[in-house]
């Protein structure tokens, strides 16, 4: 079951459950975009066609019409040229898709917390766009000893919920801006009963001020020889310091990982955090969270590689990127909401075992198939991508390999023959907490 009349290639296939017509058509109402006159092209569709576009990243959009409409048989839908497609793309604008991705964005259920506190991390990555005069005058390439970056690029920041790994807030634009330019712009998603992870790249004196004002904590890592001397030194090895007007409790610690129980391999950790209670939040057990943080790459690896298949952007106009970016990043959350809703009702399968490789080919083929467009009068939350999800679910701990040489060089040229050794580890992973904060 589909949309009546010209709609009815407006969908996601049971994606749309996730992205429903109602959430769509607000979307347009909100920022005027809904049509004046009935066309074979509706704004919704339009919307639709967007989102399935970043659901088959390698086809044109003529390619990705067609899959929409395959499973319509009987039904008389329109075959709109290239150049009807881009007009219509075009008319519907960037907004619509903003103010889509505002409407879903957030933590899902079952989005991991400790010790009651939402945790979630911030961080930034980069995405290449095509190579034309307009983009290249907004976006700008990366500079180099090499002529720079091939594409020029833009960046992308975000805030992610670890565990769901779903998106509470991101921002884009220019590469040439930092991600500490564009991450007070993600302030407005943080609440009070958060806890904001973040890299070295975000230790910075104003940034934190920022981030308490919101009433959210944040366990950020910063450089080893930073100077922040101890006002006060807790029983846990951890020490209260000041920051300008605000309060930091810091923590030193060394992790030593052993491979195989003979290759050790040290490294020392140095992490502020606005949670200074030191009974409550313990600092053994802050340095262990923080591997949460690392979330973050996986979802943008998700983003980039699996949906992507780490292809340039579509669009030669920076209004395009900005429509094709924000569907992008809809039609991620909604794959993620899907997830989600799979495995809420599993205590042993968390979103950690879902494949989202899984998610989305099976989401793939319920557009091609039209498939579970509208929700049935039983709720099943799982639905057909779920199901295939929890038929596929990744090994509750992957064994660590290391290659030891390229199996796939960049020259079929470059090597006569390959000799490929693969090694398994079991890390074992030992904390200590020093105790040696510096002087005042």
């Amino acid at each position: 079951m589909v949309a009546a009349g010209r709609f009815a290639p407006g969908h996601l296939g049971e994606l749309t459950q996730q992205v429903p017509f109602e959430m769509v058509d607000e979307a347009l109402a909100s920022t005027g975009r809904v049509q004046a006159r009935v066309r074979d092209l509706p704004s919704r569709v339009v919307v639709y066609l967007l989102l399935a576009g970043a659901l088959f990243a390698g086809a044109g959009y003529r390619q990705v019409w067609a899959r929409l409409v395959a499973g319509l048989g009987g039904l008389a839908v329109a075959a709109p040229t290239s150049s009807a497609l881009a007009q219509a793309r075009r008319r519907v604008g960037a907004a619509p898709l903003q103010a889509l991705f505002g409407l879903l964005a957030g933590p899902a259920a079952g989005a991991a917390r400790w010790r009651g506190l939402l945790v979630c991390a911030v961080d930034g990555t980069t995405m290449f766009v095509p190579d034309s005069p307009a983009n290249l005058g907004c976006y700008g390439r990366q500079s180099g000893s090499h002529g720079g970056s091939g594409y020029p690029m833009l960046r992308l920041v975000a805030v992610v919920a670890c565990g769901t790994r779903t998106i509470l807030g991101a921002v884009f634009g220019p590469y040439r801006a930092g991600e500490l330019s564009y991450a007070p712009r993600l302030l407005t998603c943080l609440r009070p009963g958060m806890l904001l992870l973040a890299d070295r790249n975000f230790a910075v004196a104003g940034l934190f001020r920022q981030i308490a004002s919101t009433g959210a904590d944040l366990l950020i890592r910063c450089k080893n020889g930073r100077a922040l001397p101890a006002t006060s030194c807790l029983p846990d090895g951890s020490w209260l310091t000041c920051c300008g007007p605000l309060t930091l409790r810091v923590l030193d610690a060394e992790i030593t990982a052993t491979l195989g129980g003979r290759t050790q391999h040290t490294g020392r950790y140095r992490l502020v955090t606005t949670l200074l209670d030191h009974r409550r939040h313990p600092a053994l057990e802050l340095v262990k969270l923080y591997h949460q943080r690392w979330q973050i790459e996986t979802a943008y690896l998700e983003l980039k590689s699996t949906i992507l298949g780490g292809r340039v952007l579509r669009a030669r106009t920076p209004a395009g990127i900005d429509q094709e970016a924000h569907a992008l990043l809809v039609t991620y959350q909604a794959l993620r909401l899907a997830i989600a809703d799979a495995t809420i009702g599993h205590p042993t399968t968390g979103p950690d075992r879902a494949s989202f490789t899984i998610a989305l080919q099976a989401a793939r083929e319920q557009v091609i198939q039209a498939a579970g467009v509208i929700a049935a009068e039983t709720i099943d939350l799982a639905g057909a991508i779920g199901r295939h999800i929890l038929d596929n679910l990744l090994p509750a701990r992957r064994l660590r390999v290391s290659p030891r040489a390229v199996k796939r060089p960049l020259s079929r040229y470059a090597y006569k023959s390959l000799r490929v050794d693969r090694r398994t580890y079991q890390a074992t992973i030992s904390i200590d907490i020093l105790t040696n904060p510096p002087s005042p």
